[in-house]
């Protein structure tokens, strides 16, 4: 039986699909939105369903019919990547789709200028990046969704593999008015008397609050927030100090306003940075590819996009 559409056809399906309109389906794929228009049509008279419903001034919503269609057009895409891959990897040439994950709470300051680095060095790779909360990056490795994921070593599952980069030691953000913010470092009992906000995501609440704890001590919490420039700017206003491992190398909140930073008298355990992968796939060539970038970008001493000078965490301002 001959093939009803193309796998261009599918592209464009899918971009719809994803993106509610054909405009901003035609923007992200680069082509015409009547391209896009006709290929969906076409679809949808080779198969005699309808895939979506069309509302004026609103968009396009996949039908019942459509959704399961999407479904199985997003996995035969990811199908025809792999075996694109696979070919090119048999000639030995880095090229083809690449999915990649990261953490939320960094993605935006590390993964595109990491990418671009990438892209520029295997032009035939095309990187698809998605920002996630820890959870959501292992449901996506293990459904296949992603090849490999940028995050931290937290609560790592034993399916999974974990491969370190970089060590990020946690300090005290706090107000450049705040009472502690002269001192040259911080302890845990120093700060348990004065307001927390709290970055409130899965697994990183935990290892925060772990600090206190450990030391028979608890935080006053009185903002929480899942959001790292929320909880800057919180911060920077005087609602209360906080505790993170990624420091931005700009020193001030979104707002504009200014944060001082201190490193901690404690021993608490700094956060290990790394990728995070299912078993096997670092024998897929463009991953192995991007798994070596990445140890060359990313160390001890430097992270694209943040500050990694320790010695300067001695409660200044920049």
């Amino acid at each position: 039986m001959p093939l009803r559409f193309t796998l261009r056809q599918l592209e464009y399906f899918v971009a719809v699909g994803e993106a509610g309109s054909i405009a901003l389906a035609a923007e992200k794929v680069n082509v015409s939105s009547p391209s896009i228009s006709a290929a969906v049509s076409q679809m949808e008279r080779e198969f005699g369903l309808q895939l979506f419903v069309r509302r004026h001034a609103q968009g396009l919503s996949l039908t019942q019919a459509g959704r399961q269609f999407m479904r199985q057009a997003q996995a035969v895409l990811r199908e025809a990547g792999a075996l694109n891959r696979l070919a090119g990897e048999m000639l030995g040439h880095v090229q083809g789709p690449l999915a990649v994950g990261c953490l939320l709470t960094f993605a935006q300051l590390v993964v595109p200028s990491l990418r671009r680095e990438f892209e520029a060095r295997f032009p035939d790779v095309q990187v698809s990046q998605f920002e996630r909360n820890q959870n959501e990056l292992f449901d996506m490795l293990r459904r296949a969704e992603i090849d490999l994921a940028l995050t931290y070593e937290l609560n790592i599952p034993p399916d999974l593999r974990f491969i370190r980069l970089a060590a990020l030691p946690p300090y005290a953000m706090l107000p450049p008015d705040h009472p502690l913010a002269g001192q040259g470092a911080v302890t845990l009992r120093d700060l348990a008397g004065y307001p927390m906000v709290l970055l409130d995501l899965p697994h990183s609440a935990n290892y925060f609050l772990g600090f206190f704890e450990e030391a028979g001590l608890r935080p006053r919490i009185a903002e929480r927030t899942r959001d790292m420039a929320v909880m800057r700017s919180l911060v920077a206003n005087g609602f209360g100090y906080a505790i993170a491992n990624i420091r931005p190398l700009s020193d001030t909140a979104p707002d504009g306003r200014k944060l001082s930073f201190l490193p901690f008298v404690d021993p608490v355990p700094p956060l290990n940075l790394g990728l995070v992968l299912a078993e096997g796939a670092e024998n897929v060539l463009t991953v192995e590819a991007f798994m070596a970038h990445c140890a060359e970008f990313i160390s001890d001493a430097a992270i694209p996009g943040m500050n990694m000078d320790l010695a300067r965490l001695d409660g200044s301002v920049a």
